[in-house]
């Protein structure tokens, strides 16, 4: 340990940045990211915890002789929305811990 640092006054530091980032965390929950697909013909939302919100499908997107386009919009605008809402807490937090990535911690 390096001379004059103090062990509690560190530990209320790591204290501190602990409960700024579940703030984030629980903010980033109510927050939604969304994401499209197809140009637009399937759009998914996604909250900042990476649960799905919603997903819309532009009834024109609906062809029974290619189903398999269509899911393959459907994970596209789900994959993006997710990567998309995973930078948006990734940025939030490195305010929080100055850009050090702390591993285990996302």
């Amino acid at each position: 340990m390096a001379k004059g640092m103090n062990p509690q006054a560190m530990l209320k530091q790591a204290q501190k940045m602990q409960a700024k980032m579940q703030a984030i965390q629980d903010q980033a929950s109510l927050e939604t990211v969304e994401a499209t697909a197809g140009g637009g013909m399937v759009t998914a939302t996604v909250y900042g915890d990476l649960k799905v919100k919603s997903i819309e499908i532009d009834p024109e997107a609906v062809d029974p002789d290619d189903v398999e386009m269509l899911q393959d919009m459907i994970v596209a605008a789900v994959n993006q929305s997710i990567a998309d809402a995973q930078a948006m807490v990734e940025q939030k937090m490195s305010a929080v811990t100055g850009g050090m990535n702390i591993p285990g911690l996302f």
